[in-house]
């Protein structure tokens, strides 16, 4: 079984200006999403193992390849995630089994050579429903500058028995950040670097 993609959509926002402030380079954030049919929409289903294994690496290339074309190349990601959107005659669950699976998101991975995981969004919501992926920089999640959320909607979607898949991306982190990295944070509060965890 493969899925049925009713439609790809894209988002790109160029920011030229942020905070009052001209930006030094153009700052895009940008995302790629695929609208499919629920295959589990308005049943219970016990095991949903078989079309994950059958869906994931579908959508993974799919929306992959888009995303890296719509950066001009993997390298041009400093920043990155992943979210689904379940319609109403779906559960939650189906929105995560889609997008937790390494046969969906190690497409990704492996494409911008990423070493830090992929934060994520897994919701439930009707036609034009936010579609919200928060990123984080894909080699150091204490990063503080790529914590971002890439937001858009779909007005058609997803329909009761959809889901929308998504992968999200962004060229750099915020302009002007200056709150700081975690590591500074863990430092004043007197924790081991090695092992935040610790006293």
């Amino acid at each position: 079984m493969t899925p049925e993609i009713r439609k790809i959509v894209t988002f790109d926002e160029e920011t030229l200006i942020e905070g009052f402030r001209k930006t030094e380079q153009p700052w895009r954030m940008f995302a790629v999403a695929a609208v499919v049919t629920n295959p589990w929409a308005g049943r219970f289903v016990d095991d949903l193992g078989s079309d994950i294994r059958a869906f994931g690496p579908v959508l993974g290339q799919i929306l992959t390849e888009r995303i890296i074309a719509l950066a001009g190349g993997g390298e041009k990601i400093e920043a990155y995630g992943k979210a689904a959107v379940v319609g109403l005659d779906g559960e939650i669950e189906h929105a995560s089994g889609l997008i937790h699976t390494l046969r969906f998101g190690n497409f990704y991975r492996e494409a911008v050579q990423a070493k830090s995981y992929l934060s994520f969004t897994n919701t439930r919501g009707p036609a034009n429903a936010p579609i919200m992926i928060p990123l984080m920089d894909k080699n150091d999640a204490g990063r503080r500058s790529h914590y971002l959320t890439v937001q858009f909607s779909i007005p058609d979607a997803p329909r009761a028995d959809e889901i929308v898949v998504v992968l999200g991306g962004a060229s750099g982190g915020r302009p002007h950040h200056r709150i700081g990295d975690r590591y500074q944070d863990l430092k004043e509060l007197g924790h081991d670097l090695e092992n935040p965890a610790a006293v």
